[in-house]
């Protein structure tokens, strides 16, 4: 039902223009001095080398493991939303009634208290995903230009819009300005769900065991939604991420080194049986050192840009159209005019966000 973008190869050549023009630039200055000005001394053993790129290689390759894993259980965080969030639903439709009360409660206003008890949930994914879209201190994949074009192109309907803005439709104002004045807003809204489910049961309008059925839920969206924090507010491990970053241009530094004097090597092997291909070998390292210095960047780039699955990239969780078909499918358990529920978010270019 989610998807997020198939990249095609166009696009992450797009993506990864401007590191491609630097590793070849990184790869041409020592070929340049080595051949142009016959300095033959420029060069370094293949072997110290490919020990570093190896070592390198696991580490990007753990990085990106454990990206992903961040990024798939936020995804099933946000699944399980979905489920208790439907749950929610046919709980508020079905357990709401005037079987256990001798007060007179017209279905009019069981319907006004089934609205409010969903509309203060939809406030609350509200609440949550804003809170989700909040930038912290490691979080810098957005500060790339590249990502900030995605950025711009795809745009996150967080940035555009306050929490205030969008809580508007689903709360009272006096409820709007008592969550807002609070640090933790989607927490606020799940214990302001408590209390009227208490009042509900004093009524008589719930009996126990529908009451504690209820409260279950919400201790479920309490539960869903303290992992989906624990994911935003940990990030992956900093001397991880700085020493990937720091062994990988170590190797990006020294691979042009190794290479043009192997590619020399080849040359001087076939210069008697072909003068111009030998004489000139030494050029196509450039090439070669620029494409493996780019796959290994491009997978340690693709590790930071996975580590935050909330941070609002092309590549993380899908929350705002995920929240927007929760709200979808609970306004429709209302029966709600179809024309007053909101249409579900268009993919942009086809990418979710």
């Amino acid at each position: 039902m989610y998807t997020k973008r198939n990249y095609s190869v166009k696009d992450m050549v797009w993506w990864t223009r401007q590191d491609t023009v630097l590793l070849l630039v990184i790869a041409l200055v020592p070929v340049v001095v080595y051949e142009a000005f016959d300095q033959k001394w420029l060069h370094l053993p293949w072997l110290p080398i490919a020990v570093v790129g190896t070592a390198v290689a696991f580490i990007i390759s753990f990085q990106n493991n454990a990206s992903y894993d961040r990024v798939w259980e936020a995804r099933k965080i946000w699944g399980g939303i979905v489920n208790t969030s439907r749950t929610l639903g046919i709980v508020v439709n079905d357990f709401i009634t005037t079987d256990f009360t001798d007060e007179a409660v017209s279905d009019a206003e069981l319907g006004a208290i089934r609205k409010e008890l969903i509309f203060r949930h939809i406030a609350w994914m509200t609440a949550l995903r804003h809170a989700m879209r909040q930038p912290r201190p490691w979080e810098h994949v957005m500060k790339h230009r590249t990502n900030q074009e995605w950025g711009e192109v795809i745009g996150v309907r967080e940035h555009r819009y306050s929490l205030e803005e969008e809580l508007g439709p689903y709360l009272s104002e006096e409820e709007l300005e008592y969550v807002l004045s609070k640090s933790n807003k989607a927490t606020q809204l799940i214990s302001l769900q408590s209390k009227q489910l208490r009042q509900l049961r004093t009524r008589g309008l719930i009996e126990d065991f529908r009451h504690m059925e209820m409260e279950n839920v919400l201790a479920e969206l309490y539960t869903l939604q303290g992992k989906s924090e624990r994911i935003k507010n940990f990030p992956y491990p900093r001397q991880y991420a700085t020493l990937n970053w720091c062994f990988l241009w170590i190797f990006v530094l020294l691979l042009p080194f190794g290479v043009m004097f192997e590619f020399d090597r080849i040359g001087t092997a076939v210069i008697e049986k072909y003068p111009l291909i030998g004489d000139n070998f030494v050029w196509l390292s450039i090439p070669f050192s620029a494409l493996v210095m780019w796959v290994f960047h491009t997978m340690e780039r693709i590790g930071r840009v996975s580590e935050n699955p909330f941070e609002g990239t092309p590549n993380d969780v899908p929350i705002t159209t995920i929240s927007r078909g929760i709200e979808i499918d609970l306004r429709e358990m209302l029966d709600e005019d179809p024309a007053t529920i909101p249409p579900p978010i268009e993919a942009q270019h086809d990418t979710q966000t």
